[in-house]
């Protein structure tokens, strides 16, 4: 029988008697206590109270106690301490551990000031409780009050001291304590040495570390798994992993904290593959290996890998947790799929997680970047405790679906709240000013950043200002800006110079943004073909063959544009003039249908866009064929009638005409399109979109 069961029906045997039986009684709190049973345990209590049965001694009220504890009944354990009769030292260790388990410490603190008599357990409870809080001027504290008191110090109160140092990365009152640690003699203790590696990995002292670590007597399965997460967290997965090849060979078998941070490990590296045979042997996958796995593709880029993982996952029946449900839906977020999104959003709700601020803000994200900025204004309104992160999402959501002025309000909200911006928050706000043309007000934002809120730009800052004087015309500011640089200026920089240049027809300074950019990354195909474009719209003919000899003469090969768009939770991926889809015949019937359909009413396709030296009818067939426009049209065939938007993403900016395109199509056909590319999502609806020509 159940031993659970089997203590349930000793108390249901009281309660038949009802009567008096101390020994049972006895019996009983003792089989609560063994398998930490606080239910039946308030159960045992209610039936002595009924029958006012008053103990002799603390014994059966201390090993309540010490169950509610155990178990996290706060309220339980206050109301029985309240109320006995007689109270020991054991009866205050045990409240002490539930303010402990609680995080209760202004109570932690209260209690043991009143303890008549305390010994070790007392101290080194309420010394793990500060540390655990991140407390530790009042963990030393204690601690230096337990040795002036001449209670025994064991090594348990120094671990607990130390990890009291760790929380708050204080290593030098942490070496202070490894001095007396070596003074008594402690420094071979196990548990010691462990919680001393801790300390100087997450210091940053990682060489440290690993003498220690070196030198332990005896390495047990956590002293190997805070050495491998130590050179996780000092960004050295390589370490990891050769230690964890360490780890086998020494016989010490890895456990489920091991899995996790080599496959964290693995996947730092890019050695998805590897990652996925250890995945593979691991034989009782929790909710931890299958998260780190979900996120380790989501963050090389693998979204639907991650989709099919948490399939996967609920298949295998194990529960997701709320990083769970975050990381998925950040893959939804990346991969803008509205239809899974939408199913996640109904899982999380189902589990009770959407009103956790890591899944509500991480569902803002997925919305904004599926188009729906409505939704996720909706979702970011129920977010009762909102972090910088939820306000960065929203204004960032704002910012890229064209509703500028909304991101910029947001943001001086979020001031007025008293929420502190941070690097994130000025990416959204300077992005909003772009698009918006708002030059001046920008470079407030930009000088603010430092002088009103302690921030230093960083490239991507630095990208947004130059972006927002080159698109206002003020190049020659753009290029004082960069030369005026705290550091030097990276490919972004550079790209997004580059970028403005060809914007405003600036050859000289274009010639000088693409130089850098071919120094700095000479098998980017991007600044050559933005160059040769260039040099292709002033009829430079012979500078565009140039370029495109140099590209040959080194192998740089340009990247396909592409688009795609979801019907039906299905992804169907088109380049242009793309003749693959087992569907092109009727596909390129529809967009020849539309395309007559949009000459009629004033529609010229601009020819002028395609930068090749060939005949107005290989430049009309090139540009009527774009990739987007092949989605569109897809898009259109099969959803005909609705009112929903046809959604179409492109790994690339799209072109003028095509821009154009879209806009007639949704005046004349009446659909809204939602258009996502690399720059930003172009809303189109009734012949306008919400970028108002700026992208």
């Amino acid at each position: 029988m159940n031993p659970k069961h089997k203590l349930k029906q000793a108390v249901d045997s009281l309660y038949r008697h009802s009567n008096v039986n101390p020994e049972a009684y006895t019996r009983i709190v003792l089989d609560c206590v063994r398998l930490n049973d606080a239910h039946q345990a308030k159960r045992l209590q209610s039936h002595m109270d009924d029958n006012l049965y008053e103990p002799t001694t603390t014994f059966i009220h201390n090993r309540l106690l010490d169950v509610y504890a155990n178990s996290g009944k706060l309220l339980d354990a206050r109301n029985l301490f309240d109320k006995m009769p007689q109270r020991d030292t054991f009866t205050y260790n045990a409240m002490l551990k539930a303010y402990s388990r609680m995080g209760s410490a202004d109570d932690l603190q209260g209690l043991f000031r009143s303890i008549p008599c305390r010994d070790s357990v007392s101290y080194n409870t309420v010394i793990a409780g500060f540390a655990t809080k991140g407390r530790v001027n009042e963990a030393l504290e204690v601690f230096v009050e337990m040795q002036k008191e001449g209670a025994e110090v064991t090594g348990y109160s120094y671990v607990s001291v130390l990890n009291a140092c760790s929380r708050v990365l204080d290593l030098r009152r942490g070496k202070q304590v490894h001095g007396k640690i070596v003074a008594c003699g402690l420094v071979f203790n196990g548990f010691v040495c462990n919680a001393l590696t801790d300390l100087y990995a997450k210091c940053g002292e990682i060489d440290a570390a690993r003498w220690l670590f070196d030198r332990m007597r005896n390495q047990n399965v956590v002293s190997w798994n805070l050495m491998i997460s130590g050179y996780m967290k000092n960004g050295l997965p390589e370490k990891s992993i050769e230690l964890f090849s360490e780890m086998k060979l020494s016989g010490v078998k890895p456990d489920v904290v091991t899995n996790s941070n080599v496959l964290g490990a693995f996947f730092q590296t890019k050695r998805i593959h590897e990652a996925q045979k250890l995945f593979a042997k691991i034989e009782k996958k929790d909710t931890i290996s299958w998260t780190t796995m979900i996120v380790g593709h989501v963050q090389n880029g693998k979204e639907e890998d991650a989709l099919v993982l948490f399939n996967d996952m609920l298949t295998a029946n194990v529960k997701p947790d709320k990083f769970t449900i975050s990381s998925v839906v950040s893959s939804c977020a990346r991969l803008a799929s509205l239809f899974y999104g939408q199913t996640i959003h109904g899982k999380s709700v189902h589990m009770g997680v959407d009103n956790d601020t890591l899944v509500s803000s991480a569902l803002v994200d997925m919305y904004s970047k599926c188009g729906e900025p409505t939704e996720a204004r909706k979702i970011f309104d129920t977010i009762h405790s909102k972090s910088t992160v939820s306000w960065n999402s929203m204004i960032l959501g704002y910012a890229q679906n064209g509703k500028d002025l909304e991101a910029l309000t947001l943001y001086e909200e979020m001031l007025n709240n008293g929420i502190k911006p941070d690097s994130i928050s000025f990416v959204g706000v300077l992005s909003a000013c772009i698009h918006e043309g708002l030059t001046e007000r920008g470079e407030q934002y930009f000088h603010s950043m430092t002088k009103q809120h302690g921030i230093i730009p960083t490239s991507d800052h630095y990208a947004c200002l130059i972006n927002l004087l080159g698109r206002s015309g003020c190049v020659d500011k753009a290029v004082e800006t960069i030369k005026g640089m705290p550091y030097k200026p990276d490919s972004l920089i550079w790209s997004t110079l580059l970028s403005v240049c060809k914007l405003n027809g600036d050859i000289e300074h274009g010639e000088m943004a693409a130089k850098e950019l071919f120094e700095l990354e000479p098998f980017n195909a991007e600044p050559y073909i933005t160059l040769s474009n260039m040099y292709a719209a002033n009829g430079r003919w012979k500078d565009v063959a140039a370029m495109r000899s140099v590209m040959n003469s080194n192998k740089i090969k340009k990247f396909a544009a592409f688009s795609w768009v979801e019907i039906d939770g299905k992804v169907h991926k088109f380049v242009s003039e793309d003749r693959a889809h087992p569907e092109s015949e009727a596909i390129y019937r529809e967009l020849k249908r539309i395309i007559r359909k949009l000459l009629k009413a004033g529609f010229t396709p601009n020819k002028n866009l395609v930068l090749h030296d060939v005949g107005d009818d290989e430049k009309l067939e090139s540009i009527c064929y774009h990739s987007e426009k092949l989605a569109l049209a897809y898009g259109l065939m099969k959803k005909p009638e609705g009112r929903q938007p046809v959604r179409i993403l492109k790994n690339i900016r799209v072109c003028g005409d095509c821009h154009l395109f879209m806009k007639f199509v949704s005046r004349i056909i009446g659909r809204a399109i939602i258009l996502r590319d690399s720059n930003r999502f172009h809303h189109f609806v009734g012949g306008s979109c919400s970028c108002k020509d700026l992208w």
